[in-house]
């Protein structure tokens, strides 16, 4: 009895928060539509405070710290859009807008095959995604499986078998690359440049050598941390030290 008062005690603060999350995110945006920028990312940030997160808020968030021309910020909750739908549209136009503020010029290095299908298909779609197409194919699997051992007609226990057959190859397929994708982003560390200039050096002291500066918006690969430092990579290969105060991570 105790346990089922429990639960149903978190499934109605669950509900109120819910609701909560809706009434703040319709304030923020009301807010927003009338030019009060600062006091919609303040409402945008208590409801992402609660966890109750979307692609929407980081997109609004995005949008607001565009109005106010902070670069970094609106890039961050940009890519943080994109990171919970990769098909956001709205948040992809707009980083490509507010991207062309930064002063840094990064080329990427050349990229194989494989690589381009993976960025310009696979990643189309988050892990989630492909997970939910890993269960509805294991589902027509089983499905078409059980046609074919229920039907008497030849004709149509060879093309359920065929079918089921397609299905699960298929099935192992989408699994494949969900594992992949959800690998890839466990381990693929990015984060933002925060700081309006900061020096990149080729070892974690503060005495080493400088090799290169980076600007405010720049995203870039977390390698490796050692301390109050992290070891970065940048799309064209180039890589060294900065301060982790500097980064914000994605």
């Amino acid at each position: 009895m105790k346990q089922v008062i429990i639960l149903l005690l978190f499934l109605i603060s669950n509900i109120i928060s819910a609701q909560t999350a809706d009434e703040l995110f319709a304030s923020a945006n009301n807010l927003y539509k009338d030019g009060k920028y600062q006091e919609a990312i303040k409402l945008y940030q208590k409801i992402e405070s609660t966890k109750s997160v979307s692609s929407e808020l980081y997109f609004n968030l995005g949008n607001s710290f565009s109005k106010l021309n902070q670069i970094a910020p609106a890039i961050y909750n940009y890519e943080k859009a994109l990171q919970l739908n990769p098909l956001n549209e709205d948040a992809q136009n707009n980083l490509i807008i507010v991207k062309r503020l930064t002063l840094d010029r990064i080329d990427e290095l050349p990229t194989s095959i494989l690589q381009k299908i993976n960025k310009n298909f696979f990643q189309k779609f988050s892990y989630n995604t492909w997970a939910v197409f890993a269960i509805i194919l294991s589902f027509l699997a089983s499905l078409l499986f059980l046609c074919y051992y229920f039907y008497f007609t030849p004709s149509k226990k060879r093309l359920f078998f065929t079918a089921s057959i397609l299905a699960f190859l298929m099935l192992i397929i989408t699994l494949t690359i969900t594992y992949t994708q959800y690998n890839l982003s466990k381990n693929a560390i990015e984060a933002i440049v925060f700081l309006e200039k900061i020096k990149v050096k080729n070892a974690p002291t503060k005495d080493a050598d400088k090799l290169f500066t980076l600007h405010e918006g720049t995203k870039v690969n977390v390698l490796d941390t050692v301390d109050e430092w992290k070891k970065i990579k940048l799309t064209d290969g180039k890589t060294g030290w900065v301060l982790t105060k500097n980064l914000k991570e994605l």
